[in-house]
């Protein structure tokens, strides 16, 4: 257990709903914070919603720095599970790596009624880039300058870490070359949202997932806001989508 206390705004969000259900999961050093607003939006369209808080995130960094992507896919997997249980069908909805994390549970879940995306991380990063980081642990250094609250809108703050904790970011970019490689296996229909002037996750990442999910895509493009576009200017809009989206798959 964490000896930090979770941060306030960072602890997690659980709606009960209907029959129908949103698991919605934010991204790397950020919380539950900067996906409050869609999980809220979820819950008013008459979803039950699960807001899980990350294994590391929340509190401080040295909690993180002891986690992996084991921990962070085991404990979206479990939240999926606890509320498959209780619904007809589920949509996955994440930012960053929590898009990244969605494409995972679906890569495994072919039941997913559908799934959203903002800023998914799926395209593995050159192998220098890895040498680099691998470069910074083997000088004594376990973190580097944060990646954390990239907003176009001003006094608008994401509730991220002013550091990167480098190994976990090494651990996720191995899991991001496991699903690039699987992301012809899933079929469900997919709402990809991309935010072309993103300093975190180049664009190209959204256009990987388009060219090879199976299922139905539609794409929309946030032209106003950057990488943490569910707290930006494009906010509205995300939460708008999808919700539609998920009635959409989850009708009938």
């Amino acid at each position: 257990m964490s000896e930090y206390p979770v941060l306030a705004g960072a602890e997690p969000f659980s709606a009960p709903g209907g029959p129908h259900g949103a698991l919605v999961l934010h991204g790397f050093t950020g919380c539950p914070q900067s996906m409050r607003g869609l999980a809220q939006a979820f819950a008013a369209g008459g979803f039950a919603v699960e807001l899980p808080r990350l294994p590391g995130h929340g509190t401080a960094i040295e909690d993180m720095l002891e986690t992996s992507w084991d921990d962070w896919s085991a404990a979206a997997e479990a939240a999926y599970a606890d509320l498959a249980a209780r619904v007809d069908k589920v949509v996955v909805g994440g930012l960053s790596m929590g898009g990244t994390l969605t494409l995972w549970l679906a890569e495994r879940h072919p039941e997913i009624a559908g799934i959203v995306l903002v800023n998914a991380a799926a395209e593995p990063p050159a192998d220098s880039f890895n040498e680099m980081l691998q470069g910074i642990l083997d000088s004594g250094n376990p973190t580097m300058p944060a990646v954390g609250n990239d907003i176009a809108e001003p006094g608008v703050t994401e509730m991220a870490y002013s550091e990167t904790p480098v190994a976990p970011l090494l651990s996720m970019f191995d899991a991001v070359a496991e699903i690039a490689a699987g992301l012809g296996t899933i079929e469900c229909p997919v709402l990809l949202m991309t935010s072309p002037q993103d300093h975190v996750v180049p664009p190209s990442s959204s256009d990987l997932i388009a060219e090879r999910v199976a299922g139905p895509l539609e794409r929309v493009t946030l032209e106003r806001s950057y990488h943490v576009a569910t707290l930006d200017y494009d906010k509205d809009e995300i939460n708008r989508r999808a919700v539609e989206f998920a009635k959409k798959v989850t009708a009938g």
